[in-house]
């Protein structure tokens, strides 16, 4: 696979919009990418959708694929959740995501 760079946008905890420059061809997801760049997602589970440190909200009109029942299920039981919720660690870094703008969710402690 040819490698292609996407640019997506996450604004932090604080409020700041972070630009990133991101590979597709390295299978990553949108946690990893956070983690990568040290904004603060913590990634707990280590992307197995069982801890919601990673939720996101999706500020972009971008399609993403239906969450799965586990991503659902852990939405289902974390704080802040909103309409445009998901875990980061269920978004794979794909070229349809060129574009992507997110915000980091507040810490649910």
């Amino acid at each position: 696979m040819e490698q292609i760079d996407i640019t997506i946008t996450v604004i932090d905890r604080e409020g700041v919009a972070h630009e990133l420059t991101v590979p597709t061809d390295m299978g990553m997801n949108l946690m990893e990418v956070c983690n990568g760049n040290e904004l603060g997602v913590e990634g707990t589970c280590g992307g197995m959708a069982l801890c919601a440190s990673c939720q996101c909200y999706v500020e972009s009109n971008h399609k993403l694929h239906e969450p799965s029942d586990d991503e659902l299920n852990m939405l289902d039981q974390t704080f802040f959740v909103q309409d445009n919720s998901r875990l980061g660690c269920q978004i794979k870094m794909t070229n349809d995501l060129d574009g992507l703008v997110v915000r980091i969710a507040p810490k649910g402690e």
